[in-house]
């Protein structure tokens, strides 16, 4: 999983908060932090749904678990500007994510 690709989308989609990071050179720091957070978050949440529905399978508990994390993570990162109408939708997350990570 590349959560730090993952991350460095979400804070593309907030340019302000992006712009004074990069500016602050504090944006491989945010990024490296956001990316643990978001990694322990989505195995937190694979953990807690392997329980919730045994017998699942994995890769769709993963992916559940995944957006969950997201989300999680999404409603704690400051939106940007007051006026910043477009915020990175969960579909638009996970269209990001396999775009990125499908290897096969």
């Amino acid at each position: 999983m590349q959560y730090k690709t993952i991350i460095l989308e979400l804070l593309q989609q907030r340019p302000e908060m992006h712009e004074q990071l990069r500016k602050e050179r504090k944006l491989l720091p945010a990024l490296e932090l956001y990316a643990k957070k978001l990694k322990t978050s989505h195995e937190a949440w694979k953990e807690q749904l392997s329980q919730a529905k045994p017998g699942s399978d994995p890769s769709q508990i993963a992916s559940e678990a995944l957006e969950m994390a997201l989300k999680d993570l999404e409603d704690r990162l400051p939106s940007g500007s007051p006026d910043d109408s477009t915020p990175l939708s969960l579909d638009e997350a996970m269209a990001f994510i396999r775009r990125h990570t499908s290897r096969a």
